[in-house]
């Protein structure tokens, strides 16, 4: 699964990597947690440019009840997205890029019930895009709510012995397809649903600090002791 994340690189590099017309305004962020703004970049308007809004993490189907149901759908299972009735029609046209630098996720220990959080992100530091879908909830004058959920897969070997999920973190030359908005076919979209490759990226044992949500600093990302994690082992 994605639970947590991270998004502190400069406005500058993300313009350049996802092509924005804009400059977006962005504040460092080292604890994204679900329920908060996280930031999203899709296609819209008429010249179908590519532009940064903040939705609430946790998806919404526009059929739903009520916005509670959010919380229950912060990532979507590769496998099952494109039939699932609370993804289906938002896999086939609201995709989107979760922007992000890097995530968390949290290892068992051995003999306690303590866990030990890892900071994963890529060997160069750069930030990437997961897969994401979104959707707007307006029913009963409680909305409109712009919402959004990422979509996990199988861990890849560096992840497997910290998780057995992953988020789906796509390669930026599959932006442009992921987004296109006339491709509704889920053959070639699912091919993208992939686990990234694991020499590409680092995972890092980190301090408990990033277990509260509340704690939203550079503390989050320092790590636990001075010896890299590297292939992640207990």
């Amino acid at each position: 699964m994605c639970g947590r994340f991270t998004f502190a690189a400069a406005p500058e590099i993300v313009a350049e990597l996802f092509e924005l017309t804009q400059l977006p305004e962005l504040a460092p962020r080292y604890n994204v947690a679900p329920t908060q703004p996280v930031p999203v970049v899709r296609v819209g308007g008429g010249a179908a440019q590519r532009r940064l809004d903040h939705l609430h993490w946790g998806l919404i189907p526009a059929w739903a009840d009520g916005p509670e149901i959010g919380s229950r759908m912060i990532n979507a299972r590769a496998e099952t997205v494109a039939d699932k009735p609370a993804f289906r029609s938002a896999f086939k046209y609201r995709r989107c890029l979760i922007a992000a630098d890097g995530f968390y996720e949290w290892q068992p220990v051995a003999g306690s019930k303590r866990k030990q959080p890892f900071y994963i992100r890529l060997r160069d530091g750069a930030p990437f895009a997961f897969a994401g879908l979104w959707e707007r909830w307006d029913r009963g004058g409680r909305g409109p709510i712009e919402s959004c959920t990422i979509i996990t897969t199988d861990a890849n070997e560096l992840m497997r012995p910290i998780h057995p999920r992953m988020p789906v973190i796509l390669a930026p030359q599959d932006y442009a397809a992921w987004l296109e908005p006339g491709l509704a076919d889920p053959a070639p979209l699912k091919v993208l649903l992939r686990p990234y490759p694991d020499e590409r990226m680092t995972a890092l044992r980190v301090t408990t600090v990033v277990n509260n949500p509340r704690n939203d600093s550079a503390r989050c990302i320092e790590p636990a002791g001075e010896e890299d994690a590297g292939r992640a082992g207990p």
